[in-house]
């Protein structure tokens, strides 16, 4: 079986199939913020609180930009998060 390796970005661990394509998908991951005001304003209400600071929280599911907007969101709350994407 292949090793598998891992990427960094500061504090970030991240496994992705073509990193060139990060500037766009963060373009579009800040369309999407626009889309989801109830997320953006738990963000605004609760970063500074941290209510999620302790938890650990996994996700297995098709990964699209609302996708991403969600796991920033539980992140900005103080969650440690790790998520497994598929193309299914």
């Amino acid at each position: 079986m292949a090793e598998l390796s891992i990427d960094r970005a500061g504090d970030l661990e991240f496994k992705v199939a073509d990193l060139h394509l990060a500037e766009s998908g963060r373009h579009q991951i800040r369309l999407a913020e626009h889309e989801m005001p109830g997320l953006m304003e738990l963000r605004r209400e609760y970063a500074e609180e941290q209510p999620l600071r302790g938890a650990r929280i996994a996700g297995a599911i098709h990964m699209t930009v609302q996708t991403a907007v969600l796991i920033e969101t539980l992140v900005a709350l103080g969650a440690e998060v790790r998520w497994a994407s598929c193309n299914i």
